[in-house]
């Protein structure tokens, strides 16, 4: 029997609702809750780590608390910037109660040692939340525009805007801190807790 794409499995899912094919239709659902609290979004780089702390407890009720873009000088070492990454999120964490942590994922990049670079930076940031206790939770580039802009292409731009509806802040030319916004933003919108 030939195995199913991933792509086909999940076009499947949603055409279910959402079921598991697997699941009698009489089994119990447990519910699931909504997020609702502090979340800190994290968009990686080695030189121009984004990051954007925002408190969610409805759609209609969003604000961003803090954002900011760690910009480090090429004459840093790479473990000097790693090192400020960490400080930063730990800042951030001293700072608001932050329930879950938010990061982008690395995206597919061609060279390798890009890659690894973006690895280490994103090592870092989870690094530090994990020692902390903290839920970290990753999601793919497309996955969070989509979720925030409603289109997985979206342009740098058309998150910044949308982001600016809902939040009321204008990030401008800021784009690591709207991208690392709309990170928090994708985790609050899509990420369903078990209810209490």
């Amino acid at each position: 029997m030939p195995r199913k794409s991933s792509r086909k499995l999940w076009a499947e899912y949603v055409a279910r609702g959402g079921t598991p094919a697997s699941r009698p239709a009489t089994a119990p659902v447990l519910a699931k809750a909504s997020f609702s609290g502090v979340v800190m979004g994290i968009d990686p780089s080695l030189r121009g780590t984004g990051f954007a702390v925002i408190d969610y407890r409805s759609s209609q009720e969003i604000r961003v608390l803090e954002s900011v873009t760690l910009k480090l000088k090429q004459a840093l070492s790479q473990i000097e910037c790693l090192g400020a990454i960490a400080h930063q999120v730990e800042d951030f964490i001293d700072q608001h109660q932050i329930r879950h942590v938010a990061i982008e994922e690395t995206i597919y990049v061609q060279n390798f040692q890009t890659a690894q670079i973006l690895g280490m930076a994103r090592g870092a940031a989870i690094a530090c939340a994990a020692m902390r206790g903290l839920p970290v939770y990753e999601y793919a580039p497309l996955r969070i525009k989509q979720a925030v802009a409603g289109t997985g292409r979206a342009s740098k731009e058309q998150v910044a805007r949308t982001l600016r509806q809902l939040t009321g802040t204008d990030f401008g030319m800021r784009f690591d801190e709207s991208d690392a916004a709309a990170v928090a933003l994708c985790h609050a919108f899509t990420c369903r807790l078990p209810a209490d």
